[in-house]
């Protein structure tokens, strides 16, 4: 080593001495840029508003975003309003077609109800229908045999003499029939009452058909 090589190396305190000099070299141009020689408390505070104005900006685009959110779920809900809207709409039109479908059923269930005279004739005749409806045995001369022979047709006619009133339960109706027999033998679909033209001819068509096969074959007090 030459003797020269002590003044070729810088020491530690020389490059210490050294960085210490460029910094203060830099905080005095920084210093020397301000304008009009501004001192450097001045400087600092005109960089201050950068970062205001970046947190300006965040604050409004999270504000944009929530907007975005908020309009978003008032979509969702309005469709969501929509939608149970229609479906309750359309529920109660279905109903009403149910309705109006019922009641055109009925309409013509009661236009093909035959109408059936309120005398001795229409009640044989309903009767009929009825006896046909529920399998009872008998035709119209049988019935009408019958009738005129206990009754002469009146369905109010009522027998205070015989056994069976003596016993308290008097023939009555237009087949003179007692409250027992009617009550046993009475059809469904009928009025529960004895004194009715078409429940007394029924339910005495049906004893009759029990007894004796067919009210047909009845040509006497039964």
């Amino acid at each position: 080593m030459s003797a020269n090589s002590g003044h070729g190396r810088l020491t530690k305190t020389h490059r210490v001495s050294i960085a210490g000099v460029a910094a203060l070299g830099a905080a005095s141009l920084a210093l020397t840029l301000l304008p009009g020689g501004e001192s450097a408390e001045a400087g600092v505070q005109h960089v201050a508003p950068v970062a205001m104005v970046a947190s300006q900006d965040s604050g409004t685009a999270k504000a944009s975003i929530a907007a975005q959110h908020a309009a978003a779920d008032k979509r969702a809900k309005d469709a969501a309003a929509a939608k149970a809207k229609a479906e309750a709409k359309a529920k109660a039109e279905a109903k009403a077609k149910k309705r109006a479908a019922t009641k055109a059923a009925a309409s013509r269930a009661a236009a093909r109800k035959p109408v059936y005279a309120n005398n001795l004739d229409g009640w044989i005749r309903e009767a009929l229908a009825v006896m046909k409806a529920k399998g009872i045995p008998g035709s119209y001369e049988g019935l009408h045999r019958n009738i005129m022979r206990e009754s002469t047709g009146n369905p109010r006619a009522k027998n205070g003499w015989d056994i069976n009133a003596q016993n308290g339960t008097p023939s009555v109706g237009l087949l003179q029939v007692i409250q027992p027999t009617f009550n046993a033998y009475h059809v469904p679909g009928t009025p529960h009452d004895i004194y009715h033209p078409v429940s007394n001819i029924t339910a005495a068509a049906n004893y009759a058909a029990d007894r004796y096969g067919s009210i047909d074959n009845v040509n006497g007090a039964y």
